[in-house]
């Protein structure tokens, strides 16, 4: 019997084909791994299966019987849960409410939290996140965030349980601590889909992989054991998975430098210098100061000490400033700060050039929808259609035009938190062939990323923060080298 079977689904949305009759096909006690390109419809196969949107056509069925599902109530209710990439959470209630949303149990009239905190805290604790149920959602990092979203799909105890880039926001210790829950659901014999873009994750822990391209099954539940990595990257793409090298007869632009920053609970004294022309990565736990350090360069953190100096010499006094002064921040959180997702890609693309150009006078709308036109295309933004909503692109596309907009920006500091988050390879390919580019034209280009492999095949040296301070700088490094450092503050 198989847990749930999608069968020739198809969808549009306007001109644009998102599924072109695909299939999905899950056994109970299966990690079932569903890969493809960003926009290859992985996204809206995991909707239409949810009950967020509705097929076109094709059928699905869900313990041999054909199911429709009007909402992702009314799939929780039949045992289907999702944990999406995209946080659906509520910040100013707090984690205990967002994780019964609409379905809190109640005692008579009332809700009966104390039920509701029995059946969350074994869970929050499997989970590792060592947070009080009643402290307002809000106030949590994204790391955080991102497992109450996991947990709020466990609680229901799902017959299938999907999860969408469920890693991306993860340190490794909490990636390792998911990925062992995921062993307990397999032998619970819950279907589990797992969509990663780190393949290494999907070797390790997959047991089936379907891969889909341009809205159509190209490998449909293939044993893991049939495949490597190699097979996998060509039937996403078509082609094997592209190459960025290392940078070696840069251009060395102007720099820019940290001198003895500190910020409470953040810094301690911290000091550092990247020059134009190359790729530097920051990297370190959660709470490690790496993070901050982007915070101060773009003018959202004041230092309790130290200086911030600009390749143009200013020190940031607000994230205004920063961006006039030529600094760009790409947030890897694109939902919540990257883009304004009912609005169309031009108007996102061209969101922050009257700030940094503001010396240039006004600019009109149509100057500003041909240069996000020219920036798009570049970035590769796909569909090319600067009309379309934003919201309506998929993941990685979505973060080309956030990187589109502050490129607009023609900045002279670019500035990157996670900026391949929940984006596949071939995407994360071109926007690290688009830094590169960046890089060699003389700019200053920070890299702070949680993905390892990120910083390996993107930075030419790593500087590594723990409890506030560097503790390393590495030139010739792995990911088990920076891992290390992380975790003991040893180089």
């Amino acid at each position: 019997m198989h847990a749930l079977t999608a069968c020739g689904i198809t969808k549009a949305y306007g001109g644009v084909t998102a599924l072109a009759g695909a299939d999905l096909t899950l056994r109970p006690g299966s990690v079932h791994a569903l890969l493809g390109e960003n926009g290859a419809g992985k996204s809206t196969l995991i909707k239409v299966i949810t009950g967020a949107v509705a097929p076109d056509s094709g059928s699905l069925r869900l313990a041999d019987a054909e199911v429709s599902f009007a909402s992702t109530a009314h799939a929780a209710a039949n045992g289907v849960a999702v944990v999406s990439q995209e946080l659906n959470l509520f910040p100013d209630l707090d984690v205990l409410a967002n994780l019964y949303p609409m379905r809190e149990p109640t005692r008579g009239p009332l809700l009966d939290r104390r039920a509701m905190l029995d059946r969350a805290v074994p869970v929050l604790r499997q989970l590792g996140l060592d947070v009080d149920p009643r402290v307002r959602l809000g106030t949590l990092s994204l790391a955080q965030r991102q497992l109450v979203e996991i947990a709020k799909a466990l609680i229901v105890e799902p017959r299938v349980l999907i999860l969408d880039e469920p890693t991306s926001a993860l340190d490794p210790d909490s990636s390792e601590r998911l990925l062992d829950i995921l062993r307990v659901l397999r032998d619970r014999q819950v279907a589990v889909v797992f969509v990663s873009h780190i393949l290494e994750e999907v070797m390790t822990l997959c047991d089936e992989i379907t891969v889909l391209r341009e809205g159509r099954t190209v490998l449909d539940a293939a044993p893991r054991s049939s495949l490597d990595i190699g097979g996998i990257v060509h039937a996403m793409l078509g082609q094997d998975l592209p190459t960025v090298s290392r940078g070696t007869s840069r251009r060395i632009g102007p720099g820019l430098e940290l001198r003895g920053v500190s910020v409470p609970d953040r810094l301690s004294d911290v000091s550092l210098t990247c020059s134009g022309g190359e790729i530097v990565g920051l990297a370190g736990l959660a709470g490690s100061g790496h993070t901050a350090v982007l915070e101060v360069i773009a003018g959202l953190r004041r230092p309790s000490s130290g200086s911030v100096a600009l390749p143009g010499g200013k020190f940031p006094s607000s994230f205004r400033s920063a961006i006039a002064s030529g600094v760009a921040l790409v947030s890897g959180d694109r939902r919540r700060v990257g883009l304004m997702l009912d609005k169309p890609v031009w108007e996102n693309v061209a969101q922050v050039q009257p700030v940094a150009l503001s010396s240039r006078g006004l600019l009109r709308p149509s100057t500003l929808r041909a240069s996000a036109s020219t920036l798009a295309a570049q970035v590769q933004v796909r569909p090319l259609n600067v009309d379309l909503r934003a919201g309506l692109l998929s993941g990685g596309n979505q973060q080309k035009a956030v990187l589109a907009k502050w490129l607009a920006a023609a900045p002279t500091v670019l500035l990157l938190d996670d900026p391949t988050r929940g984006v596949d390879l071939g995407a994360r390919a071109e926007i690290h062939s688009l830094l590169r580019m960046v890089a060699d034209e003389g700019k200053v280009v920070v890299l702070c990323s949680t993905d390892l492999d990120e910083l390996v095949a993107a930075c030419d040296r790593v500087l590594v923060f723990h409890k506030g301070t560097v503790c390393a700088e590495l030139t010739d490094f792995d990911q088990h080298t920076i891992l290390r450092t992380m975790n003991t503050g040893a180089p």
